[in-house]
């Protein structure tokens, strides 16, 4: 079930791009109109998509390796949302020193990143179960 979930999220981002984006804007910074995006920024979350949903849906072992990056992930956005926050804005915008995040992001961020951190644990432990 959790991988069609996965694959189901990695679709939607192929396939609407620039509303993951506008969510996350309008989620994560105060000020989204100052902010322009990196030209590669789209299509770069559009391959993300595809290649998520292609894992989820066809590989057991890729799968299984993209769970443990998350997890990894979700662990550092955790512990460091402050690292996160300067690897985006630096990753997604022309002039990141230009974005102001809002402040209450930080705990989503926290969120997010338990979230990963226990789904990744989940996928261990039923891989493990089934062996």
């Amino acid at each position: 079930m959790l991988r069609i979930l996965i694959g189901a999220l990695g679709a939607i981002t192929a396939l609407a791009p620039d509303d993951i984006v506008a969510l996350f804007e309008k989620l994560a910074i105060t000020n989204p109109s100052e902010g322009t995006l990196r030209a590669g920024v789209n299509p770069a979350i559009r391959s993300e998509g595809v290649l998520i949903a292609a894992i989820s849906i066809f590989g057991s072992r890729s799968y299984a390796w993209m769970m443990n990056l998350t997890g990894a992930f979700g662990a550092v956005v955790l512990v460091f949302p402050d690292l996160y926050r300067k690897f985006a804005s630096t990753l997604l915008y022309e002039n990141p020193d230009s974005i102001e995040w809002n402040e209450r992001f930080t705990t989503g961020v926290r969120i997010i990143g338990a979230v990963y951190v226990f789904l990744a644990a989940k996928t261990y432990r039923d891989r493990r179960k089934d062996t």
